[in-house]
């Protein structure tokens, strides 16, 4: 069991209040006036309190990471506040965050006091948000967000998650916590509400093509019979194998949480879905983030912190098509070698995915053995990693299906953090709407990608370095996070997992090529006015991947403008700096040691990466 969280030294005592998020005693941040010196335990001692100001309006992550309630108390019962004037209190809080670092003098700190207070300042000011884009709310994971509801994410769908999977509910006080956060949880979707209404009144509304699938999930949310919803069903689990009490007390509890899902919970999400109806012949038909007031500005917002860039939109459409041409060439090389010659490489591709000897049973039966076989997958890597790693995470990861309340929308897979305690594992969640989504051939890389030595080594890694703080522990970099990930896609290569394996490497090379062509259509979508549609068939035709897949990646890039460029502008970096110290260091170089590098000082800005790694370079020669 590691540490739940690095020690802070202010705590917080905090009223029981169930529909709003913790308040605190605590003096509000300030900038310093001018710059100030100020010695190393000062300026932990004002991230520390940052810190606790950031999760204090964060109790749903609060859980996520199961944080001791010695540090923020009764978090189990609160929500975050997104109202709108709950969103402007946390970017306000932020950007005097960042502020405040801001004016300390560098001068004089010793170098990993430099680095805790630079990579600090980025993300209170990624938390921050865009000071010219109203609209939208702040993300955990993917900061500022222009739209509150959508098909794929936002509080209405990410909140439910965290109590159904990660609300602990062990005792009568934790299910008497469960049902406060229910209460509390109609309280939050009033509040959704109230800033979709409040967008919708600055101009910013869901793009009309958008609509569909979000009305989809809001009419399956409130469609099952109350006792048959998964907050209940899942609640009724947690019972079942908790120290409650006699069976009355169980049934009085599950009575309870049945009356406030069904007089408040479903009300509330069913007035959002009569919102967006009334929305939606007012929706704007333009697909990207340009047809939103202000959204070109907000679209290099997004490319600096979700893609970790200062390059232009135009320079990374650029990028983008030169990598599609060279990737698309080597998998045209190894079609070839296979006999596979008739097409171009996209449509070889669509045929090889409906062979039926690369396609699991479309069946409960062919589900479970595809889980399996990734499951073998990661235990056959784990032996293997430690010819490139010198530290692996101590804690396991695991591999599930997308609950399919949510599989219309969701991304083809997508992994969630352990806790920080260790009492609960990561997991590599893959999306099993469609067997003809996931052909073997893809899902060898897919696994290193989401899981090992992909998302699980750096994420898991990240939250093990206690002496880093909570918000590096969870550091939202985007570039780095999920640039390493396709890295990973290389090592994985490097450690023989596709050896003898044609096809397998075959789908390593499309999923390099799926986040080339990620490139031309998020630039595409919010830069050059793609349509949704030009989008589908560029993305369709380059890489021979699925319809329906493709549709929702598309709509996916539509609600999240630029979160699609982290992975191939930080894959890109990553085998630049590893090429460069190869080539400088030679024989010296340690593979082993440049991982460490990269992972154990935590997820941060690549510009700091290509520091910390030229430095080092300079340390060994």
């Amino acid at each position: 069991m590691k540490k739940s969280i690095l020690a802070l030294t202010v705590l917080a005592t905090i009223a029981g209040c169930a529909t709003t998020a913790p308040s605190s005693n605590q003096e509000p941040i300030s900038p310093l006036a001018t710059k100030q010196s100020l010695s190393t335990a000062a300026v932990n001692a004002m991230i520390e309190k940052h810190t606790l100001a950031y999760v204090l309006q964060q109790p749903a992550l609060a859980t996520s990471l199961n944080l001791s309630n010695d540090y923020v108390a009764h978090y189990n019962q609160q929500l975050p506040d997104y109202s709108p004037e709950g969103m402007k209190k946390l970017q306000n809080t932020m950007k005097k965050a960042a502020l405040a670092l801001e004016n300390i003098e560098l001068a004089g700190l010793p170098a990993d006091s430099k680095l805790h207070l630079q990579v600090n300042q980025v993300i209170d000011n990624y938390y921050a948000g865009s000071q010219q884009f109203d609209a939208g709310y702040i993300d955990t994971w993917g900061g500022h967000l222009p739209y509150i509801v959508s098909q794929i994410a936002g509080p209405l769908i990410d909140i439910p998650k965290i109590l159904e999977n990660q609300q602990p509910v062990t005792n009568l006080a934790q299910a008497n916590d469960y049902i406060t956060r229910l209460e509390a949880l109609a309280v939050m979707v009033g509040q959704v509400r109230e800033k979709v209404a409040y967008d919708a009144g600055k101009g910013v509304i869901l793009p009309k093509k958008l609509f569909p699938n979000t009305l989809k999930f809001l009419t399956a949310f409130v469609a099952p019979k109350v006792d048959k919803h998964s907050l209940m069903t899942s609640f009724e689990k947690k019972l079942a194998q908790a120290s409650i009490g006699d069976e009355r007390t169980v049934k009085a509890l599950m009575l309870r949480a049945h009356n406030v899902v069904s007089q408040q919970v479903y009300p509330a999400y069913q007035d959002v879905n009569d919102l967006m109806v009334s929305l939606r012949d007012r929706a704007p038909t333009g697909d990207g983030i340009w047809a939103q007031p202000n959204g070109s500005e907000f679209y290099q917002h997004e490319i600096k912190f979700l893609g970790d860039s200062d390059l232009t939109a135009s320079q990374i459409h650029d990028i983008g098509l030169s990598e599609v041409k060279r990737i698309s060439d080597e998998m045209d090389k190894l079609l070839r070698s296979q006999g596979l010659t008739t097409g171009s490489v996209g449509e070889r591709m669509v045929a090889l995915a409906e062979d039926p000897t690369q396609l699991f049973a479309d069946s409960d039966e062919g589900r479970q053995e595809l889980l399996d076989y990734l499951n073998q997958e990661i235990e056959t890597i784990m032996e293997k990693a430690p010819q490139l790693f010198a530290t692996m995470p101590t804690i396991g990861v695991e591999v599930k299906r997308i609950p399919k309340v949510i599989e219309a929308g969701a991304p083809g897979g997508f992994y969630t953090p352990p806790t920080l305690d260790g009492s609960r594992k990561g997991e590599f969640s893959i999306n099993l709407r469609n067997m003809k989504e996931v052909p073997k051939f893809s899902l060898k890389t897919l696994t290193y990608h989401e899981a090992a030595p992909g998302h699980h080594f750096q994420i898991a890694l990240n939250m093990e370095q206690t002496d880093i703080g909570l918000m590096r522990q969870n550091a939202p970099f985007n570039g780095f996070v999920e640039g390493w990930a396709l890295y990973s896609e290389l090592v994985a290569l490097e450690m023989g997992m596709y050896e003898g394996d044609v096809w397998g490497n075959l789908g390593r090379l499309q999923a390099e090529l799926y986040r080339a062509v990620r490139l031309v259509v998020d630039t595409g979508l919010h830069y050059k006015k793609w349509t949704r549609e030009e989008a589908i068939d560029y993305f369709h035709t380059t890489t021979g991947t699925g319809l329906s897949d493709v549709t929702s990646e598309i709509e996916r890039y539509m609600a999240w403008p630029g979160q699609a460029l982290g992975y191939k502008l930080g894959m890109l970096k990553f085998v630049e700096l590893r090429q460069t110290a190869e080539r400088e260091l030679g024989d010296k170089f340690d593979i082993k040691a440049f991982h460490d590098l990269i992972l154990l000082k935590g997820a941060r800005p690549m510009s700091v990466v290509e520091s910390d790694v030229m430095t080092w370079i300079h340390s060994k020669k």
